[in-house]
C-alpha cells in the first residue's frame, strides 16, 4: 500500500465516552472482524479492561477500506480515557496524523476531553471531532456543539469545521465518519524512501520471539532478514519476522513506509529496548527520531513478595511489566520486617491497582504492598539532602531542616450551583483555589493548585459524591514547593504492638487524627480474628492517635460437661483465661495478602 492511501489516527476522549464502542462499529463496517467473531470492547484484549470497561493500554489495528473504487489502509490506536494512562495517549498521538475528538452527547465536554485537545495541539495532529451517544433522550447535541467549538477555536489548532453527529452503539453516522476521516487526515509523510527508519511506541516480550516492537514505520520499508539497530542501545538485530494488527497480529512481507505494525527481533534481554527508541538500518542509519517525553512517575509503592524465595521471580515479572509499560519504575529496596522488595513508581493509584492485579493474575505472584506515597526532598539537619520514596523512611521532625513536596495544578469543570461544594473540599485538602471560567452554559472551569499528597487521598471520590458525579478533573504535575517542617509527618500503625511498616503512610498534620482513626477502623474490620485478642494503634506525633481491639475466638470448653459441680466449668474457664494470656504475648498475627491490597484502595 503507498504512503498516499494511508491514514493513522486514534480516538481520544475522556473516560466513558465511547471510544471502544466507536472503535467496535469501525471495525464491523469495514468487515475487519467477521460478524460470528464481533463482540463488546473487541480491543479491550486485557482481561482487567473487560472485567472493569475501561481501556488500560492502547491497541493498534489495521482496517482495509475502498472508496470511489480506490483502496485505502486505516491504522487506528484506541487509546485509554482515564487520567493515569495519559502517558499511553501521549504516545498514541506521536504515532498518527490525526485524532477523532469524541465527545458524549449527555455530558458534554469535560476536563480530560481539554487535556487530550491540548495534548493533539502540541503533536499538531488534525482533530475530527464527533458527538457520540445523539440517539439518547438526554442527549444536548446543541449544547455539546458550541461547546467543542468554543474548546477548538480557543486552542488554535487544525480541526475539520463538520462537528460529526453518531451513536456508536447503533451504528448511526459511522459510515460517513469514516469517508470523512479518509478526506480530512492527511496521508503520513517521509523524507527517505529507502532507508528505513521507525519510531517504537510500544513493546511486547515473548518467551519464543523475544522482544516485540510495535512501532510506526516513519522512512524506508522493513521486511523479514533485514538487519537493523536500536538507536539507543546500538543493539543490532535481523529481522524475524513483521506484520500488522487485525487486531491480532498478523504476519506481512513487508511493512511500508507509513504503515503501524509490528517486528519480531528475536532479542530475550528485555532491557535492550526502550519505548521512543528508533529502529534504523545497520548499515546507513539515519539519525534517531524525536522520541518521547520520559514519564515521570508520582506514586511510589513498595512491593514485596509474601516469600523471600520469590523475589527473583518478582523482579523478572517486573521486567516483563516494564517493557510493556514504560512508566513503569522500579529499584530494589530492603524493610527490616518486610525484607527485600522493589521501590515502585506509578503515573497514579489507578496504575498502582492496575500493576499489582497483573502481577497477581499474569505471574501467579502473591505480594505484600506498602501504602503509596509520592516524593518528598528532605534537607537534614546535618545537610545532607534526600529524595524519600517510602512512608516508613520519612524522618521524624526533630531530624528535618527543610522539605520540599510535589503540586499539581488542577483543572475542575463543574455545574456552576456545585462550585461552593468544590471549593469545600478544595480548601478541606488544602488547595490554593485560583480562577473560575464560565463554560458554555451548563459548566465552569474551576482552576486550582494542591499538594500531590491530598490529591492522592481519597480526593477524587469527595469531588464526585459532592457533585453527584457531574464533576471533571484533570490535573498535570508541576513542581516541588518548600512546605512547613512538621505540618507533614509518618504516621505508623501498630499491629499486636508490633509495627507494620506497610501500613505506615505520609500525612498533612491537620488530617492525622482524622486519618488514624479510619486506617485502624478500617483494618479492624479486615483483619481475620485469632484466638487471641488483636490491639491495633496508629502512632503518630509522638503518641497513640487511636486504637481499636479485635476480639477472641471464643471456644465453649464447657459444652461435653453435664451438670455436675459449677468448680469443674470454673477450672476449665480459668484454664482458657491462662491460655489466651499466653497466646497474646507469644503469638504473632499474619496478615493475610487480601488485606495489604485492600489497605492500599
Amino acid at each position: 500500500m503507498e504512503a498516499k492511501n494511508i491514514r493513522n489516527f486514534c480516538i481520544i476522549s475522556h473516560i466513558d465516552h465511547g471510544k471502544s464502542t466507536l472503535a467496535d462499529r469501525l471495525l464491523e463496517l469495514t468487515e475487519t472482524i467477521e460478524k460470528r467473531k464481533m463482540k463488546e470492547q473487541v480491543l479491550d484484549q486485557m482481561e482487567l479492561e473487560r472485567e472493569r470497561g475501561i481501556t488500560i493500554k492502547m491497541q493498534p489495528v489495521r482496517m482495509e477500506y475502498k472508496i470511489a473504487g480506490v483502496d485505502y489502509v486505516l491504522n487506528l490506536i484506541d487509546t485509554p480515557g482515564h487520567i493515569d494512562f495519559s502517558y499511553e495517549v501521549s504516545r498514541a498521538l506521536k504515532a498518527v496524523e490525526g485524532a477523532v475528538l469524541l465527545v458524549d452527547a449527555t455530558q458534554g465536554v469535560q476536563a480530560q476531553t481539554i487535556a487530550n485537545v491540548e495534548m493533539a495541539k502540541s503533536f499538531g495532529l488534525v482533530v475530527v471531532p464527533v458527538i457520540n451517544k445523539v440517539d439518547l433522550a438526554l442527549a444536548r447535541v446543541a449544547e455539546t456543539k458550541k461547546e467543542i467549538e468554543k474548546l477548538l477555536s480557543n486552542e488554535n489548532v487544525k480541526y475539520t469545521e463538520e462537528i460529526f453527529e453518531v451513536s456508536a452503539k447503533t451504528g448511526k453516522g459511522v459510515q460517513e465518519l469514516i469517508n470523512h476521516i479518509v478526506e480530512k487526515v492527511p496521508a503520513p509523510k517521509f523524507n527517505y524512501p529507502n532507508r528505513p527508519r521507525t519510531l517504537i511506541f510500544d513493546l511486547e516480550y515473548s518467551d519464543h520471539q523475544g522482544v516485540i516492537v510495535y512501532t510506526r514505520v516513519v522512512d524506508g520499508d522493513i521486511k523479514r532478514g533485514d538487519e537493523l539497530l536500536f538507536f539507543q542501545t546500538k543493539q543490532k538485530f535481523i529481522v524475524g519476522e513483521v506484520g500488522t494488527f487485525s487486531p491480532q497480529k498478523k504476519s506481512a512481507s513487508v511493512l511500508k513506509t507509513g504503515e503501524i505494525g509490528y517486528i519480531v527481533t528475536n532479542i530475550k534481554k528485555p532491557s535492550v529496548a526502550t519505548v521512543g527508541d528508533s529502529v534504523v538500518s545497520f548499515n546507513k542509519p539515519l539519525d534517531p527520531l524525536e522520541g518521547y517525553m520520559q514519564s515521570r512517575p508520582v506514586v511510589w509503592a513498595g512491593i514485596y513478595p509474601e516469600s523471600q524465595d520469590d523475589f527473583d521471580d518478582v523482579r523478572r515479572a517486573l521486567e516483563r511489566l516494564r517493557l510493556s509499560d514504560s512508566s513503569l519504575e522500579f529499584d530494589e529496596e530492603a524493610s527490616g520486617a518486610l525484607g527485600r522488595g522493589f521501590k515502585c513508581g506509578f503515573l497514579g493509584m489507578l496504575h498502582l491497582e492496575i500493576i499489582t492485579e497483573r502481577l497477581k493474575r499474569e505471574f501467579g505472584l502473591s505480594i505484600i504492598i506498602a501504602s503509596p506515597t509520592t516524593t518528598y526532598k528532605i534537607v537534614f539537619m546535618d545537610g545532607r539532602e534526600e529524595n524519600i520514596y517510602s512512608p516508613f523512611l520519612f524522618p521524624d521532625e526533630h531530624m528535618i531542616k527543610e522539605i520540599y513536596e510535589l503540586w499539581t495544578d488542577l483543572k475542575i469543570m463543574v455545574p456552576p450551583d456545585m462550585i461552593g461544594s468544590v471549593i469545600q473540599i478544595l480548601n478541606s485538602h488544602e488547595a490554593v483555589v485560583g480562577t473560575t471560567q464560565k463554560f458554555g452554559d451548563s459548566n465552569t472551569i474551576l482552576e486550582a493548585e494542591m499538594p500531590l499528597r491530598e490529591l492522592m487521598k481519597n480526593f477524587f471520590d469527595e469531588l464526585k459524591s459532592a457533585t453527584s458525579g457531574y464533576a471533571s478533573l484533570s490535573y498535570k504535575i508541576t513542581d516541588m514547593r518548600k512546605a512547613k517542617v512538621g505540618e507533614i509527618v509518618r504516621l505508623d500503625v501498630l499491629v499486636a504492638e508490633e509495627p507494620v511498616t506497610a501500613f505506615s503512610r505520609v500525612v498533612g498534620k491537620r488530617r492525622i487524627q482524622r486519618e488514624a482513626e479510619r486506617v485502624v477502623e478500617k483494618l479492624r474490620v479486615l483483619l481475620p480474628r485469632a484466638q487471641f485478642a488483636i490491639k491495633i494503634q496508629a502512632k503518630g506525633l509522638g503518641r497513640i492517635l487511636a486504637s481499636r481491639t479485635i476480639s477472641a475466638l471464643s471456644k465453649n470448653v464447657t459444652a461435653n460437661l453435664y451438670g455436675g459441680d459449677r468448680t469443674r466449668k470454673m477450672k476449665l474457664w480459668q484454664k482458657q483465661k491462662k491460655g489466651k494470656k499466653k497466646l497474646q504475648k507469644m503469638g504473632r498475627v499474619k496478615i493475610p495478602h487480601e488485606v495489604f491490597v485492600k489497605m492500599v484502595q
